[in-house]
């Protein structure tokens, strides 16, 4: 069984320069949901690691963020897919913890509990921070334009990163050597 990492908002929802700080504000992307359905269907393992700095700040407790993931759960499983785990970093930039992208401390938390190398392992984000943070940690970092993707790939990247429209694209572009 194949793994893939996930942000969160920009990749699999609607971001907002505001935080998203309750269930109502928490709206799919078009296609993401379906995507993920699919990345399931194939035999992927579907992993979210996001920075959630929204609880540091005080916007939002972990209470509430749970309550953000159980809708985004519900409204997956509405098309079939599944996340197996959502792993984030409740922690603000000054505090500089090490879970908190563009550090990889989240990605070699999941490395130790899976007992597995994250080398060559999908890790799809819309910031510089996640190609970081996948980079660090031998991960294959990709880029979608979705969320705040425009202004980062205008920003500039890393050689070498693969750049998608949106999750749906990528997840073509992953399956498709596979229907061959």
């Amino acid at each position: 069984m194949s793994l893939i990492i996930l942000d969160r908002d920009g990749v699999i929802n609607h971001d907002s320069d505001d935080f998203i700080k309750n269930p109502s504000e928490w709206e799919p992307i078009d296609g993401s949901l379906e995507a993920i359905a699919r990345l399931n269907y194939a035999g992927y393992r579907v992993v979210v690691i996001t920075n959630q700095s929204g609880i540091a700040r005080g916007l939002l407790d972990v209470e509430t963020l749970n309550r953000i993931h159980s809708k985004m759960r519900r409204m997956l499983a509405q098309v079939g897919g599944r996340i197996e785990a959502i792993m984030f970093c409740p922690h603000g930039p000054e505090d500089d913890c090490k879970c908190r992208k563009p550090h990889n401390g989240s990605f070699e938390d999941l490395a130790h509990r899976l007992r597995i190398s994250l080398d060559n392992v999908p890790a799809i984000g819309d910031s510089l921070r996640d190609i970081q943070a996948a980079m660090e940690s031998n991960a294959r970092p990709i880029l979608v334009k979705t969320g705040k993707g425009e202004r980062t790939l205008a920003e500039g990247i890393p050689q070498g990163v693969e750049v998608y429209d949106d999750l749906a694209a990528v997840v073509t572009a992953l399956l498709e050597p596979q229907l061959q």
